[in-house]
């Protein structure tokens, strides 16, 4: 017999977007998060090397130009709407994480530190701007941790490595969900006024990909199960920089330092793709780049028959190295054998981002059909969703700014819906 439960409101996945849902739900109303594998180990906890907002902390920045950067790194198919409300939000919303903990890296004289990223440029496309906010190369580790640590102590609920079957939906309302105990394999039913998915991408669709082996897509294949459509699913993002072979990330932050790709014959080939921004360019021409190199004969060749270009940071120094990309190069040490210090990182495109999703609007409501109908106590956020700020290609770092910003505006919304009475309906 399956273990009924009764919470005003269940939130699916413990990553950025769930728990920082999770924080805005009043104490009044008892709130549970499940997540198929313990909260700290969510994947956001993967995402190096920052959070974007327009600070201007280390030079002159607007959000504007962030609005700008967005809508043209997403070819113009983004929600420009919903990109104008996350970057517009993106200092309040940086500023709140530093309130809650989050330990940001520092300039020396005590501001939250930035750094470059591709795609993010001042004064529309002119030059690259420092706007990635970043703890080290762990930004998204110490961003989970500081999330969960605020959910204990606000008394969320968390059902740890409890696997979601199947999504309940009564004549256009949410009701219940449906999960596995992975422990001894019972089913349990879960009762709420409100249902929020944040279950992240589906990157291990591919052979080659930085997600995690949780990364399965599981609340956007429920939800299709449920009968609602999904959106920009063709829209799948490849990261240039993966360790060959293996796929793991090495973040864009390693660029962002000074990280140059370089071909067989050493030649810094960016310059001939995108002359003004180089190694900081978008993710999908950084990606195709590096496949146009390779399918010239540029490549380097592997004893296994594949093919590769080097990331070569040897002349960023032990320092930058050392204490702002640690986590990086201690990838390429352990996984390669490759000494940062001294040699160039074999690096190729690994599939890490689903554009595509759960469709939502700007307050996290899931979408029902083409007219915008909503589905009444169900919302998604994140990865899962699509409320469409990153269109065809998200720029880095915003992954994290859309959890932080869309993942409180769901909070936010499923708050409002509670106030009004929202009521549980029969499973």
């Amino acid at each position: 017999m399956a273990h009924v439960h009764k919470f005003d409101v269940v939130i699916v996945g413990a990553g950025g977007a769930g728990l920082r849902a999770a924080l805005e739900v009043p104490r009044e109303y008892s709130c549970a998060v499940l997540t198929k594998v313990f909260a700290s180990r969510s994947h956001t906890g993967t995402a190096q090397g920052g959070v974007c907002a327009a600070l201007a902390n280390e030079e002159e920045d607007k959000p504007i130009w962030h609005v700008y950067d967005t809508v043209k790194g997403s070819d113009y198919l983004g929600d420009q709407d919903a990109i104008e409300i996350m970057c517009e939000d993106a200092p309040r919303a940086i500023i709140e994480l530093e309130h809650m903990g989050l330990p940001f890296s520092r300039t020396p004289t005590g501001h939250i530190a930035q750094r470059r990223f591709g795609g993010h440029t001042r004064d529309f496309g002119e030059s690259p701007v420092r706007r990635a906010c970043y703890s080290a190369d762990r930004t998204g580790l110490v961003m989970q941790h500081t999330l969960f640590e605020n959910c204990i102590k606000h008394n969320v609920n968390f059902f740890h490595e409890y696997h979601l079957t199947d999504l309940i939906v009564r004549d256009g309302k949410a009701v219940g969900l449906v999960a596995i105990n992975m422990m001894d394999q019972e089913l349990h039913i879960f009762h709420a006024k409100a249902i929020l998915i944040a279950t992240g991408g589906f990157g291990r669709a591919y052979r080659i990909t930085s997600n995690a082996h949780a990364g399965t897509g599981d609340g956007m294949w429920l939800a299709w199960q449920a009968g609602i459509p999904l959106e920009d699913m063709e829209f799948v993002q490849f990261h240039p920089t993966g360790l060959w072979k293996l796929g793991i990330l090495v973040s864009e932050a390693a660029r962002g330092e000074g990280g140059i790709l370089r071909n067989k014959d050493g030649e810094a080939f960016m310059e001939r793709y995108a002359p003004s921004v180089k190694d900081l360019a978008p993710r999908d021409m950084v990606s195709r780049s590096i496949v146009m190199e390779i399918r010239a004969g540029r490549g380097i060749h592997a004893p296994d028959g594949t093919q590769y270009v080097h990331l070569d940071l040897t002349h960023l120094g032990e320092d930058v190295i050392n204490h702002k990309l640690p986590e990086i190069t201690g990838f390429a040490r352990t996984y390669l054998g490759v000494e940062p210090l001294r040699e160039p990182i074999p690096v190729t495109p690994t599939c890490h981002y689903a554009m595509g999703g759960i469709p939502t609007n700007a307050d996290a409501e899931v979408i029902a059909n083409a007219d915008g109908d909503v589905i009444e106590g169900l919302y998604a956020a994140g990865e899962a969703a699509c409320v469409s700020v990153h269109g065809a290609n998200r720029l880095g770092t915003n992954s994290l700014l859309d959890i932080i910003v869309f993942g409180r505006r769901g909070g936010k919304a499923i708050s409002k819906y509670l106030e009004k009475d929202a009521n549980f309906a029969p499973i």
